[in-house]
């Protein structure tokens, strides 16, 4: 029985979480997409954290922007952040 707990514990310990949302919507066509991503360690942001649409929108060449969804991933020792922009 202890093992079986024990190994319960490890296995919570080492799953993550993600949630994903919506932030935007428009009525303009969705062609292309583009993706603004970081990840921190511990908690420490080495350099700083940027997730803009407007970042988003520029890696993926989007002028005309259709959706936003915003997703965190958090696991035991790091979280990252993502902005997901579709649009033309």
């Amino acid at each position: 029985m202890k093992k079986v707990l024990y190994l319960g514990f490890i296995g919570a310990l080492l799953a993550s979480c993600s949630v994903t949302y919506p932030g935007l919507a428009t009525g303009n066509k969705a062609e292309k997409e583009g993706v603004a991503e970081q990840t921190v360690f511990f908690g420490i942001a080495l350099k700083p954290i940027d997730v803009s649409i407007e970042k988003a929108a520029k890696n993926g060449k989007i002028t005309k922007v259709a959706t936003v969804d915003h997703q965190v991933k958090a696991g035991l020792f790091s979280t990252t952040y993502k902005t997901i922009v579709t649009g033309n």
